[in-house]
């Protein structure tokens, strides 16, 4: 890659972090290319071409996926604040974007939100994305000794595109059972391929550190351990959703090159921030790739 190149795309990259960061500001052209250091004349179309998306329609996506997020997640915001939130003026022009959008109400989406819809609509948003994601090199990979760490698992078995009921059910158990991510480190073991052949084969594991006995409380929580020994770790830091390319990474380059073996267990990640308490782009989280 040349420098103007890298140059470039440094400065686009500055503009999706901005609009990550000021959601609730004005981000018009004027703003957004003075954030690149473009022409205001040029910018929309220079945005346009690199991310396939307006800038007008990448903003809206940016804030209608918080608002999916605190709607999904979160019981703390009534549904007008996080109209409010997403750039909205009165409660019923979200609901129509949001139906619009999602083919859902904000509040029916917030009791049972239709994840295969929603993984539809933000498809070009994500694609948008990973224009810009940054690659990673040798320097960005440490071998650690990780100790053992207990942990309460719930599984997720089946259909990717319900993960996202997994993941509400796992955060309403954790709350219930006290385990904060500030006091309880978060971790997902990734027991099968992010997109298997088949849906059904699609196997991953939520889990919770902690040392305290474990209560159920209705749902199917099991005790396990995430095991000590050596690992290859790498951080990621900005748009987590999709740590595919930090384990292809990891498999394909750097382990090869390494002189490494893998040990016996999936490789995992635990996350040390999380959307929407940081903004997208600080978000971080580390792979682990076991070694003997």
């Amino acid at each position: 890659m040349t420098a103007a190149l890298r140059n470039y795309q440094d400065r686009m990259r500055r503009v999706l972090d901005y609009i990550d960061r000021h959601l609730d500001a004005d981000l018009d052209l004027e703003t957004l290319s003075g954030v690149a250091a473009f022409s205001r004349f040029h910018f929309h179309r220079q945005f346009t071409a690199i991310f396939g998306l307006s800038v007008h329609r990448y903003v809206q996506l940016a804030r209608m996926k918080r608002a999916s997020y605190l709607l999904a997640y979160s019981d703390a915001d009534s549904v007008t604040d996080i109209a409010m939130d997403a750039g909205y003026d009165a409660p019923d022009a979200f609901a129509r974007a949001f139906r619009q959008r999602f083919g859902q109400s904000p509040s029916s989406f917030r009791n049972s939100p239709e994840w295969e819809s929603w993984l539809a609509a933000f498809g070009p948003f994500e694609v948008a994305r990973s224009k810009l994601m940054r690659t990673f090199t040798t320097d960005d990979v440490t071998i650690r000794d990780v100790s053992p760490t207990r942990v309460a698992i719930m599984e997720h078995r089946g259909d990717p595109a319900r993960l996202g009921d997994t993941v509400r059910r796992f955060i309403a158990w954790r709350k219930a059972a006290g385990l904060h991510p500030r006091t309880n480190p978060t971790f997902t073991v990734w027991r099968s391929e992010r997109r298997p052949s088949l849906p059904a084969a699609y196997s991953t594991d939520l889990c919770v550190g902690t040392d305290q006995p474990i209560e159920a409380n209705g749902e199917e929580i099991r005790v396990g351990e995430i095991p000590g020994g050596r690992c290859a770790v790498l951080r990621v830091v900005g748009y987590t959703d999709n740590l595919e390319p930090a384990a292809l990474y990891l498999y394909r380059d750097w382990l090869p090159s390494s002189g490494e073996e893998a040990r016996d267990f999936p490789i995992y990640c635990q996350r040390l921030s999380f959307f929407p308490d940081v903004p997208e782009h600080e978000t971080e989280a580390d792979v682990f790739l076991p070694l003997k």
